[in-house]
């Protein structure tokens, strides 16, 4: 059982990135999904998608990772902000820039999964899920 399944997301990312993998494979959850596709439309991801194992009655989520040209990661560090022991909550004019706008703050509110810059055109607050740079 695993008490906080973005942070597990978070940190296998963070982990194939490291080691320069091509692919992670991760437990798949609807809001898993989301988060993928928002990482993929932001450019942090090649691609990703649902695969149904043989045997099995859970899915997994396959990852595809971006690297540069020098073969360096396109995702610096992910940090995750809010958790279940202590939520992160913010409104629309208190939603917090990343490096300056630099990197993206995905946020968790009634219309979805939205990047700050986005839910500020929106207008709307929610729970800050993570950073990604």
């Amino acid at each position: 059982m695993n008490t906080d399944p973005i942070a597990d997301m978070l940190t296998r990312i963070r982990n194939a990135n490291m080691v320069s993998l091509k692919e992670v494979e991760i437990p798949s959850s609807k809001l898993k999904i989301e988060l993928a596709k928002l990482l993929k439309a932001e450019g942090y991801v090649e691609d990703y998608n649902v695969v149904e194992k043989e045997g099995s009655a859970f899915k997994t989520l396959k990852v595809e990772l971006k690297y540069d040209e020098k073969s360096k990661p396109v995702i610096s560090n992910l940090k995750r902000v809010s958790r279940p022991g202590l939520r992160n909550y913010c409104k629309a004019k208190d939603i917090p820039q990343v490096l300056g706008g630099m990197g993206i703050a995905i946020i968790s509110t009634s219309k979805g999964l939205l990047t700050d810059r986005k839910a500020k055109k929106e207008n709307v607050g929610g729970e800050i899920l993570c950073y990604v740079w």
